[in-house]
């Protein structure tokens, strides 16, 4: 009866996060939203006897993956009022690519049918014996979808390398390092032994000359007569 209410009150709190993360205005508040929604699903998955996978999405998306979502957006300056213009104008393109993945969702869950032994495998969810839950995980992840597990991988390098290419902008007047013009310079450098405390004039680098100080300005003399 308690594991009951408390999984559908973290689930509640789970949905209501995840709505809070897709609909608040404020990128930061978004983030946080997003962490709670973690947490949540770690709980969900502590009920449900997967300990190592509720350790492992606490430990990694919400210690490394949320919190540096947060301090990029955080420390970013994005101009978000200019990031909303252009939305009434790919409004109906996202509307169409949300259209196809709801009509995906339902095809996926009318065809959804749960296993004749599935309620055996809820209240015994590792094989029994002396497999632990992670071993049986990894058992089950490395060998029967070590294909599907890949391909998460490419798609996660595919992420990857679209946010970098997106962010990735051309500054005027910034210095870049030429690798090539470095490595097949036909120069040689040249060595010079410098004295112990010697000064940079010694070594031929003149300082700039420093402003002069202001001048201050003498106060009108009060000769005390009358004109």
């Amino acid at each position: 009866m308690i594991a009951t209410l408390a999984f559908y009150a973290f689930a509640a709190v789970l949905i209501g996060s995840a709505v809070m993360v897709v609909s608040s205005r404020n990128p930061v508040h978004s983030v946080l939203f997003l962490i709670l929604a973690f947490f949540n699903a770690a709980a969900l998955m502590l009920i449900a006897g997967a300990e190592f996978l509720a350790m492992i999405l606490v430990i990694v998306y919400v210690g490394a993956v949320a919190v540096l979502f947060l301090f990029v957006v955080m420390m970013l300056d994005i101009d978000f009022v200019r990031l909303r213009e252009g939305f009434q104008r790919y409004a109906p393109i996202g509307g169409a690519v949300g259209a196809v993945l709801f009509v995906e969702l339902i095809f996926v869950l009318g065809a959804w049918r749960f296993a004749s032994d599935a309620a055996d495998l809820r209240i015994n969810p590792t094989p029994g014996g002396s497999v632990s839950n992670t071993q049986a995980i990894g058992r089950i992840l490395y060998t029967d979808y070590i294909l599907l597990f890949q391909l998460a991988g490419l798609v996660l390098l595919v992420a990857m390398i679209g946010a970098i290419v997106l962010t990735l902008r051309a500054r005027p007047g910034t210095k870049r390092q030429n690798i090539d013009a470095q490595v097949n310079r036909t120069g040689s450098v040249g060595l010079v032994q410098v004295p112990m405390g010697a000064g940079l004039r010694e070594m031929g680098i003149l300082r700039p000359p420093e402003p002069d100080a202001p001048k201050p300005i003498a106060a009108p003399a009060d000769h005390g007569g009358h004109h």
